[in-house]
């Protein structure tokens, strides 16, 4: 599938900033599930590239000059591939499985959470995952606005409501909680009839003998060749798209637009 993508994001501030420091994972990498076929950020400055801890491609914008605004825009093509039965092709990554099964501060397991990773007997076969999203997307019903990027696992289940990021945190804490190895992933999905749903969030849960298999939690389904990946981490604070400090500026207001359009290779 090759996926078209244009994500724009404006912050606009109340008084002048006179310093900002954004850190951008916004740049997908090549790997078993896609080609990058062309991508760039457009950015009011120079922006310096490196790998985070996770092998994502990170980039560093510093702005040391009064501004009111900023503009991120980013565009590309991604050729992606079906995964048969959510499974990746890669390997288990340069961080020790044992990392993603620790607990963070998003994805902590208090006892209803322990209580919701019991209903499913095992977490060892792929029907398991996707019993145990079910299991989850019953208990939290999408509901845009109820919570927020810093709401945890927990807060989000007591709710009852959420969004992608809280069925992918929670899935990560019913996960960690038994001791299987399971790790956050932000990126794009080709939203059909939801377009305000193209930015989006899901799981990869490792499974021996088999590798690492993706879950999309909020669809109870697999991952497929109409996602695109753009970071893995333990949760979403370190694989957030955008995160920054600043200097001045007061209130501030966010403006996001994502499409992503999909077509058969020819």
């Amino acid at each position: 599938m090759y996926l078209t993508i244009r994500h724009n994001t404006s912050y606009r501030y109340e008084a002048t900033v006179h310093y900002s420091i954004q850190q951008l994972r916004l740049t997908p990498a090549s790997g078993a599930a896609q080609t990058v076929r062309r991508w760039s950020i457009d950015a009011p400055g120079k922006l310096d590239a490196t790998q985070d801890a996770y092998g994502n491609v990170l980039h560093t914008l510093v702005i040391n000059k009064p501004h009111n605004e900023i503009h991120l825009l980013v565009t590309g093509e991604v050729e992606t591939v079906p995964l048969v039965d959510g499974v990746l092709r890669d390997s288990a990554g340069p961080i020790p499985l044992e990392h993603f099964t620790c607990a963070t501060r998003l994805t902590e397991a208090d006892a209803a959470i322990r209580e919701l990773a019991a209903t499913v007997p095992d977490l060892a076969t792929q029907a398991s995952l996707l019993a145990l999203s079910e299991q989850i997307v019953q208990r939290v019903q999408y509901r845009p606005g109820v919570t927020a990027v810093t709401s945890t696992a927990a807060e989000a289940l007591a709710l009852g409501n959420g969004v992608c990021q809280d069925h992918a945190h929670l899935m990560l804490a019913c996960c960690r909680a038994r001791g299987v190895p399971a790790r956050y992933v932000s990126g794009y999905i080709e939203p059909g009839d939801v377009p305000h749903a193209a930015s989006h969030a899901w799981v990869d849960v490792w499974l021996d003998g088999t590798g690492w298999v993706s879950i999309d939690v909020t669809h109870a389904a697999f991952a497929s060749d109409i996602y695109c990946r753009l970071a893995v981490a333990r949760d979403y604070e370190a694989a957030a798209p955008v995160r920054g400090r600043r200097i001045g500026g007061l209130g501030e207001e966010l403006d996001v637009a994502v499409t992503v359009s999909a077509e058969m290779p020819q």
